[in-house]
């Protein structure tokens, strides 16, 4: 478990970028892209196909940052740095792109008639 007050907003930012290049990596990206287009707008699929590969990712990134390499390090990564995106503007875009990797666009559908 990695101490709370040892995890600061200049290692979050660093750990966010290293998850997005290895996410956009040669060694990934196509893969995951691959299971996007597969998963197409099916929230199921995605959630079974494309969130366990880039959790994976993840995992393998945050243990260089002292992070154990299963649930409970993710869990504790990420909570750790949505406290942190609450302070910090560029921890909370690192954040926002790395969860753009396995959230689809959101379209919305509003015809609103007066």
């Amino acid at each position: 478990m990695v101490e709370t007050n040892s995890f600061t907003t200049e290692t979050a930012k660093a750990a966010l970028r290293d998850i997005l290049e290895a996410l956009e990596s040669d060694e990934h990206g196509p893969k995951l892209n691959e299971a996007k287009v597969n998963a197409g707008n099916d929230m199921l699929k995605m959630m079974q196909y494309v969130f366990p590969a880039i959790v994976q990712i993840e995992m393998d990134v945050i243990k260089k940052y002292g992070f154990t390499d299963n649930r409970e390090g993710i869990i504790q990564f990420t909570q750790l740095v949505v406290t942190l995106e609450r302070e910090d503007a560029v921890v909370a875009e690192l954040h926002s792109q790395v969860r753009a990797h396995y959230l689809p666009p959101v379209t919305t559908a509003c015809d609103v008639s007066l």
